[in-house]
């Protein structure tokens, strides 16, 4: 359709396809090494859904406070496991990590997914005392930053959160509908809207930082720019990144992103 390839990250980076796996591999690594110091919680519930299920990653010391990192994968790919070792920067700062899994389109819709993170962030509250911070990476952006929207969090919690970071965020989801990726959202122009984070203009205080690769497709860049622009926040773009390496310096302790997540 009219802006597939506008979205298509894969078919625009060089030996893309090989990403998922290495990432796999990589996981699989990282939660033995944790399983094995007892420090990896794993497959905790926060639903009646067979997907509503996350993993939580230990510090050696009592946490500083709970990051919460929502995966991507255009709300259709994936689960939490591909991901367990972009936990590896908070953790060495101190931070205990949840890093859920969620139902798929076309199986459920957007909007259900965004009420499963909400689920996930009540349940997961409860791991640990402190500030929650939450960082997303692309769908993951969009819903993370759906979390401001008020209502969607007991006020408990709400208060908790204090910063919020979308990496490559899709903030404007009305686009989406001229893909054909669509056939498996079904958004409706009411849902797209009510699903646009730059569209809330009601919103809770937590500071947030977006970032994005400066060689990500210029739909991203768009996107990422529009919440910046919406929300007046601070825009981190990350040079020599593209849309699935932006997520690398997760993993560093010192990076400047694992930094903006943390305050």
């Amino acid at each position: 359709m009219e802006l597939d390839d506008a979205y298509d990250n894969l078919g625009h980076i060089p030996g893309g396809a090989e990403f998922p796996p290495r990432w796999d591999s990589d996981a699989k690594s990282y939660r033995a090494a944790f399983r094995a110091s007892g420090r990896l919680k794993e497959h905790l519930s926060y639903g009646a859904s067979g997907r509503a299920r996350y993993d939580l990653f230990l510090p050696r010391s009592d946490p500083a406070g709970l990051a919460i990192f929502v995966h991507g994968g255009y709300w259709r790919r994936f689960d939490h496991r591909v991901w367990s070792h972009f936990s590896a920067g908070p953790v060495a700062r101190g931070w205990a990590v949840a890093i859920p899994s969620y139902d798929l389109c076309p199986t459920v819709r957007i909007s259900d997914i965004t009420r499963q993170i909400a689920a996930m962030i009540t349940k997961s509250a409860g791991d640990t005392d402190g500030p929650i911070v939450l960082f997303g990476h692309s769908a993951g952006g969009h819903l993370v930053a759906r979390m401001t929207a008020p209502g969607l969090l007991p006020e408990t919690v709400a208060r908790r959160i204090g910063r919020i970071t979308p990496i490559s965020p899709v903030a404007d989801l009305r686009p989406l509908m001229r893909t054909s990726m669509n056939v498996d959202f079904r958004l409706t122009e009411d849902e797209a809207r009510a699903e646009s984070p730059v569209l809330t203009s009601d919103r809770l205080a937590s500071q947030v930082h977006v970032w994005v690769g400066a060689d990500e497709r210029p739909a991203f860049l768009e996107q990422a720019r529009w919440l910046s622009d919406a929300w007046q926040c601070p825009l981190r773009i990350a040079p020599g990144r593209h849309h699935l390496n932006v997520i690398d310096d997760l993993a560093d302790p010192q990076s400047a992103l694992t930094s903006d997540i943390l305050g």
